[in-house]
């Protein structure tokens, strides 16, 4: 009884596995895992698990071009958002403007955006798309190096 080499599936003398696709002759070489263990998707999904901390991370430790893009799109827009926050409330402090009321209803609005960004490009990523917001995704680009 044979099995494919790359899954474990029972070929019953199918030169290609019927699961994985995989070729059963001797002279292929099985793809080499990312030197991470992690898949493309999950390395893109995780980029934006704790905003710019993690977008930094995997920009310094990866270096496949969608992981990189993805992380490079984490830093840019959570960083954005981040100083986008303070400079708010900053600004608001020093002017006087109506105090902490305004700026409570400015920062639970960014934080709403924040969040639905947040939950629409982890899941983009998950699926393997390479999803661009139209602002940050040029900068983004620039700073992955595409």
């Amino acid at each position: 009884m044979a099995f494919c080499k790359a899954c474990g599936t029972e070929l019953g003398g199918a030169a290609f596995c019927p699961k994985c696709g995989a070729s059963q002759n001797a002279a292929t070489v099985p793809a080499a895992p990312s030197s991470d263990g992690l898949a493309e998707n999950v390395a893109g999904l995780l980029c934006y698990s704790v905003g710019w901390v993690t977008g930094i991370i995997f920009l310094l430790i990866d270096k496949r071009p969608f992981v990189k893009f993805h992380a490079a799109q984490s830093i840019v827009v959570f960083g954005a958002l981040t100083i986008l926050r303070i400079g708010v409330g900053m600004i608001i402090s020093f002017a006087g403007l109506l105090g902490f009321g305004l700026w409570a209803a400015i920062s639970m609005l960014i934080g709403l955006v924040g969040l639905v960004l947040w939950i629409l490009l982890m899941v983009k990523a998950y699926q393997h798309e390479l999803f661009k917001l139209p602002v940050a995704a040029g900068i983004a680009e620039g700073i992955a190096g595409k």
